[in-house]
Formats: C-alpha cells, structure tokens, sequence
C-alpha cells in the first residue's frame, strides 16, 4: 500500500512554510504524513523567515545529482532545489508525503509522479506584498518582479486537487490542509 504524494505549490511569501510548522505535529501523528526535505544552494540562515531546508553548496548540489540522488530537482530565482529520493521509500512505507515543490516544474513532477496529488497555496496580492518586504530577502525591485511573477502564474491556474486561500487565518488554511489529507487517505 503505497502512500500519497502531496505536491504543495504556491508564490514565494504564500505561506507554504507557515502552514506546514503549523500542522506538522497533526501530519505525523494524525495522519501518517512527512515533510520531504528541501536541498536548496542557499545558506541555512539565510535572512527573516527562512525556510527549514538543506543548505548544499553548488558543488554538493550536483553532486548528488549526477548520482541520481534528487526524485526531482529544478530552478528558480538563482537556487537550485531538489527532493531526495529517500520520498520514494517513505511511500513505499504507505506513508503520505508533503513537497514544497515548484509551479513551473508541476508538470515535470506529474510526469514523474502522474499519481501526485497538487495542492495550491494562494494569497491575495496586498498580503503577499507584505510578506515578502516582511522577509527581507529581496530588493523592492525583485519583489515586484515576484508579484508579476505570481499573477501571471495565478492566472494560469491548472488542475489543483485542492486550492487553499491562506490571505487570512492560517489555522483555516491548515484545516484545509489536513481534511484533504484525511480525505486522501480515504482513497488509498
């Protein structure tokens, strides 16, 4: 019995991070789900709001890659990023798994995956703003760019299992996340 595949995605800032701290200890102990590890060539403090992730130097990066290391890996804003496939065993296991993947390679992780689960995280434009001047990661510049970015992507929205609103509260935002969750299982 083989668990499910979430594949979370959702703007820089959205919240992906938030929601999954907060409903960490529900995921392991309610619903037999883990959170996939992030590699990602950015250091492990890097700045207000980092995400708990794998810091790997370029080097370290392709290494693993080129061994075949990474269940998928790609691109963004200058990073490389990848899943370990460690994944494929805790699947193997009947456990569900939760990746913070990214929306321009969804299609790619659906090729891989087709039985991949997508997960949609979306914020309103104004919070999202916010959030990432909050982080203090990027120049105004870069944030604007991420902006665009991110409602030219929304408005491209494709087949989405579920699509969570975290403008708001973000213990409704986890609800969401958990009920879908206990509803997969279902399906198992």
């Amino acid at each position: 019995m083989n668990g499910n595949l979430i594949y979370m995605v959702g703007a820089s800032g959205a919240g992906k991070d938030s929601i999954l701290k907060h409903c960490r200890s529900q995921l392991a102990e309610r619903l037999d789900t883990c959170i996939a590890h992030r590699y990602i060539t950015r250091a492990a403090d890097a700045g207000a709001g980092a995400e708990n992730h794998v810091a790997l130097t370029s080097a370290e990066f392709h290494y693993r890659k080129q061994r075949g290391l990474f269940k998928f890996d790609w691109q963004a804003n200058g990073l490389d990023y990848g899943i370990g496939r460690e994944v494929d065993h805790w699947l193997a296991r009947g456990l569900n798994v939760i990746v913070n993947g990214s929306r321009r390679f969804l299609p790619e992780a659906r090729r891989l995956h087709p039985q991949l689960k997508a997960v949609y995280i979306d914020v309103d434009i104004d919070n999202l703003r916010q959030r990432l001047f909050s982080r203090g990661r990027e120049s105004a510049a870069q944030i604007e760019q991420r902006l665009s970015r991110h409602q030219q992507i929304a408005s491209e929205i494709a087949d989405y299992s579920l699509r969570i609103n975290n403008s708001g509260d973000l213990t409704i935002a986890c609800g969401e996340l958990l009920c879908f969750i206990e509803g997969s299982n279902t399906e198992i």
